[in-house]
């Protein structure tokens, strides 16, 4: 089950668009089997080349609820607005509780189920008009979501 964000509320999602998040998804899909959720240990860089420059991968606090930036990949890195490996999103004015980022992030932690979302653009690029992001929780333990995995395809 994947759902997608409109507005605040998630609805089921129908289609991703991007063939970036259609690789993303197929990947953590095939990798979590019939777990709920894959860990990170089963994401191996070598399997997911071609979308590497597209995924962060963002560690997960409970207590208080963060998210870290663990890893970014070369394509978002030139998107992004400051240089945020290592980063927490409570560090970033933009992106704490309560942006749409940290919902989205916390919708996937809690529910331990993907989310898409679109965002307008904004940047240097004025070819893209949006980009579509699709969240996908990652748990060593099979229970608590201890990992997102993202990918992000501008459309």
């Amino acid at each position: 089950m994947i759902s997608k964000l409109s507005g605040h509320t998630p609805e089921p999602l129908l289609a991703l668009k991007s063939p970036i998040n259609q690789q993303g998804f197929k990947y953590w899909n095939d990798k979590r089997g019939g777990r709920c959720m894959p860990a990170r240990g089963d994401i191996e860089p070598s399997e997911i080349h071609k979308i590497l420059p597209h995924i962060f991968l963002l560690d997960v606090r409970a207590e208080p609820l963060d998210f870290r930036y663990r890893l970014i990949g070369t394509k978002m890195d030139e998107h992004m607005m400051g240089s945020y490996t290592g980063l927490w999103m409570s560090e970033i004015a933009h992106q704490k509780a309560p942006s749409r980022i940290w919902a989205s992030c916390r919708h996937v932690t809690e529910q331990r189920a993907p989310l898409s979302s679109d965002t307008p653009y904004v940047g240097k690029n004025k070819e893209f008009l949006t980009t579509e992001d699709l969240i996908m929780p990652l748990s060593d333990d099979g229970e608590h979501v201890n990992m997102l995995f993202v990918t992000v395809g501008f459309v």
